[in-house]
C-alpha cells in the first residue's frame, strides 16, 4: 500500500513540476493559450497498449546493457547474467530514488552481486558511461543531420535547417575524433599518464580526485583488450540505444496526432536531448528531462504545448521510473533499504574525496545479502 501511495505521490509531483515549468516558460515558448484541461485530455487519450509495449521493450534495453557489462567484466572474472541484470535494475532504481546522490550505487551493487573488487567496478562504470555518452552523441548527430526540412519557414527557416544539419555533422566528426583519442590512449597513453600522475595520487584536494578519475578511466579501458572487444561493446551500445529510440517512438505515437507524425530519426534527437537534460534530475522528481523533451517537441517539432507536456511526463516515467517496477522488489528481496543505499552512497562519496573507494559493501549495508 505504501509503495502504491508513493508512486501516486510521485506522479502527482511530476505533473506539478511539469506544470510549473510550463507556466514559468510560457512566454519564452509562446504558450499563452496553454490549457490544463487539454493536457488532461491528451493524457487520457493515450494508447495504453503502446505505453505498456514501451515499458516491456525498455526491459529488453536493460538486457543489452547487462550483456555489455558482462563483456566488460570478462577481464576480472566470470559473471552470471542472473546476477548482473538484477544489479542493473536495482542500480537504476537507486538513482531514480536518490538522484545524483545515487550515482555510486550501481557499481557497488555490481561488485557485491558478482563478488568482484569495488575499485575495478568503478573503472568499468567509467568506461560504460563513456560508451553511453558516445551513443547519445551519435543519436543527436543523426537526429540533427536528418532534421525534417518541412519544419522550416521560408528562406530564414531553410538557413536555420542548414545550420542544424551542419551542427549534426560537426558533432559526428567530433565524436569520431574522441574515439580515436580513446583508442590511442588505450594502447599507448594510459601508462605514460599514470606515471605523470603519481605525485597527484599522493596529493590532497582536487589533484587527488582528478588522479583517481584518470586511474578509473585507465582501469576501465583494460576491459577493451582486443578489437573484437571494442566491436562487441559498440554493438551492444548501438542496439541498446536503438531499442530505447523505439521506446520513445512508441510512447510518442501513443498520443496520436500530431505526435504520431514524428518518426524514428526525430525520436533519436528527442531521446538524446532528453538524456542530456536528465543531468538536472532531482531525486524521485526529475526536472531537466521533462523540460528538455517539452522544449524539443514544442520548439523544434512544432507540437502544441498540451500533448508535448503529456508526452514529456510519460516519457520520463517510462525512461526513468520503469526500472523501479522490478528494482524495488529486488532491493527488498536483497535486504536493502533506501536508508542503507543512501548511507552507502555517502560512504563512497567520502572515500572518493580521499582518492579511494569503499572496500566492504556488506559492512556498510548492515550485512544485507
Amino acid at each position: 500500500m505504501r509503495g502504491g501511495l508513493r508512486r501516486v505521490l510521485i506522479t502527482i509531483a511530476v505533473v506539478a513540476v511539469v506544470g510549473v515549468i510550463v507556466y514559468r516558460s510560457r512566454g519564452a515558448l509562446r504558450l499563452e493559450g496553454f490549457s490544463g484541461a487539454r493536457l488532461m485530455h491528451a493524457m487520457a487519450g493515450a494508447s495504453i497498449g503502446l505505453i505498456v509495449a514501451s515499458v516491456l521493450l525498455s526491459y529488453v534495453g536493460y538486457v543489452l546493457r547487462s550483456l555489455r557489462w558482462q563483456g566488460f567484466c570478462r577481464i576480472l572474472g566470470p559473471t552470471r547474467f542472473a546476477d548482473v541484470y538484477p544489479a542493473i535494475l536495482m542500480g537504476f532504481t537507486a538513482m531514480f530514488a536518490l538522484g545524483r546522490a545515487g550515482e555510486p550505487i550501481p557499481p557497488l551493487l555490481q561488485a557485491k552481486k558478482n563478488r568482484l573488487q569495488v575499485a575495478s567496478m568503478f573503472g568499468l562504470y567509467v568506461i560504460e558511461r563513456i560508451f553511453d555518452l558516445a551513443g547519445i552523441a551519435v543519436l543527436a548527430a543523426f537526429g540533427l543531420m536528418y532534421f525534417p526540412a518541412d519544419l522550416a519557414a521560408g528562406g530564414e527557416g531553410h538557413t536555420w535547417i542548414a545550420k542544424v544539419r551542419d551542427t549534426g555533422g560537426l558533432l559526428l566528426l567530433g565524436f569520431m575524433g574522441i574515439v580515436a583519442v580513446v583508442v590511442y590512449f588505450r594502447f599507448h597513453g594510459a601508462g605514460v599518464l599514470d606515471r605523470y600522475l603519481v605525485a597527484w595520487h599522493n596529493a590532497t584536494g582536487w589533484r587527488r580526485r582528478v588522479a583517481a578519475q584518470f586511474a578509473g578511466f585507465s582501469e576501465g579501458l583494460r576491459a577493451i583488450r582486443t578489437f573484437s572487444d571494442l566491436l562487441l561493446a559498440v554493438f551492444y551500445t548501438g542496439v541498446h540505444w536503438i531499442v530505447f529510440t523505439l521506446v520513445y517512438l512508441l510512447v510518442i505515437r501513443a498520443f496520436g496526432a500530431p505526435l504520431a507524425a514524428i518518426g524514428f530519426t526525430a525520436s533519436m534527437l528527442i531521446l538524446a536531448l532528453t538524456m542530456l537534460g536528465s543531468a538536472l534530475q532531482l531525486p524521485g522528481v526529475g526536472g531537466g528531462a521533462q523540460l528538455a523533451t517539452f522544449v524539443v517537441l514544442t520548439r523544434m517539432y512544432g507540437v502544441a504545448g498540451e500533448p508535448a507536456a503529456a508526452a514529456a511526463i510519460v516519457l520520463w516515467l517510462v525512461t526513468f521510473a520503469t526500472p523501479c517496477l522490478a528494482g524495488v522488489p529486488l532491493l527488498i528481496h536483497e535486504g536493502w533499504s533506501m536508508g542503507e543505499l543512501r548511507q552507502l552512497a555517502r560512504a563512497e562519496t567520502a572515500a572518493e574525496e580521499a582518492g579511494t573507494h569503499v572496500t566492504d559493501v556488506t559492512e556498510i549495508s548492515g550485512g544485507a545479502t
